[in-house]
């Protein structure tokens, strides 16, 4: 009965659809714990948006999936645009806009089918914002 109901297609959507979830989930955690804009709700409808779109592509036009997929990268783009706030000489949300713009990398690679890929970029996602960050400090000038 379930057979009759789902075809082949509709079990790798569902497959997709979970892991784009799962992985958008824990991006999205990682950037609340640190008190971003753009949490889970965003990266889990980023990463699933991306790769639904890319799926329909390579479903509905095998031979002509890179058109959709540069909309998808300048989409994003402008998404992590609006995010990104320049006070004063400072700039905020760069890093979070940048995980937005990788979150559709990843949603695109499940969208094909590279669930590997997928996974350890996910997993970079998280870590990544969480490495400390090496910073020179700029000497300071003594006047005679």
């Amino acid at each position: 009965m379930i057979d009759a109901l789902l075809q082949q297609h509709d079990v790798t959507f569902i497959i997709n659809l979970l892991l784009s979830v799962v992985i958008g989930l824990f991006i999205g955690a990682e950037r609340e714990s640190r008190g971003k804009d753009a949490g889970i709700s965003t990266h889990t409808l980023v990463i699933a948006g991306a790769m639904l779109f890319t799926y329909l592509s390579k479903s509905v036009d095998p031979s002509s999936t890179s058109r959709i997929a540069a909309q998808i990268v300048t989409g994003i783009g402008f998404l992590g645009a609006g995010l990104i706030i320049k006070d004063g000489a400072n700039v905020r949300n760069l890093t979070t806009a940048a995980s937005l713009w990788f979150a559709g990398a990843i949603g695109m690679a499940i969208g094909f089918e590279y669930y590997i890929i997928a996974i350890v970029a996910g997993i970079a996602a998280i870590f990544i914002p969480r490495t400390p960050h090496i910073t020179k400090k700029p000497k300071k000038h003594h006047l005679p």
